[in-house]
């Protein structure tokens, strides 16, 4: 959460705006450059896990859907010998095999999804501190140049009102964990009303498997004798 609420922070800020504001503007946007400089650090290292993250994903899918086909194909074969009672443990077989796949399809996407989403971030990043060095520069040769027709009784007159130190950054994490903390009692709720009815529910889905079972079979029967 910290490193999209300071991502979020950085990029509705207006520059222009908060040095405006500052007693040293040059100092307020120096400060405002290492933070940008630490927050796309961040953001390039989670990319990459997500990266490795979705490679893995898009590996066991490509090794699941081999095994769907073939479980398919042996479920095909022991109907074409007669034995039913095999070709239903085929068909159980993909069946779980079927499932896990589409569970890891979801996950692909969204691994994807996330890497859409940081390599944007970092390309709204990068503009944002071009502009912010090009500014910083541009400070220090204007500084450089008025430096000598400065004096020591200038002050600035702007009033530091920002406070560059991440106001938002404590109150994430609190709030995360209240989410956290409210979800584990849901869970723990579902969980407890659910006790009683356990062995019921497994029973019937057994029961509802098995039907499903022999709903293929008989269809993949009557597709090998059309």
């Amino acid at each position: 959460m910290g490193v999209f609420s300071r991502f979020m922070d950085i990029i509705n800020s207006n520059i222009n705006s908060l040095l405006d504001q500052a007693e040293d503007p040059q100092k307020m946007i120096k400060l405002m450059i290492n933070e940008m400089e630490d927050t796309i650090i961040e953001i390039k290292t989670n990319c990459a896990a997500a990266i490795g993250a979705e490679n893995t994903a898009k590996r066991k899918v490509a090794e699941l859907e081999g095994l769907v086909d073939r479980w398919q194909k042996r479920a095909e074969l022991a109907i074409n010998k007669g034995r039913d009672d095999l070709a239903r443990e085929a068909l159980l077989e993909k069946k779980k095999l079927s499932a896990e796949l589409e569970r890891l399809r979801a996950e692909s996407e969204r691994y994807d999804q996330l890497v859409k989403k940081y390599k944007d971030d970092l390309a709204k990043l990068d503009e944002k501190l071009s502009s912010a060095k090009a500014k910083y520069q541009a400070m220090r040769e204007q500084a450089a140049r008025e430096a000598e027709a400065r004096s020591n009784a200038q002050s600035s007159q702007y009033t530091y009102t920002y406070n560059w130190s991440r106001q938002n950054k404590d109150a994430d994490p609190v709030d995360r964990f209240s989410k956290m903390e409210e979800h584990i009692d849901k869970m723990s709720e579902r969980k407890n009303q659910g006790a009683e009815n356990k062995d019921t529910e497994a029973k019937f889905k057994d029961l509802e498997e098995q039907e499903e079972i022999e709903s293929e079979l008989e269809q993949l029967k009557k597709q090998m004798k059309g």
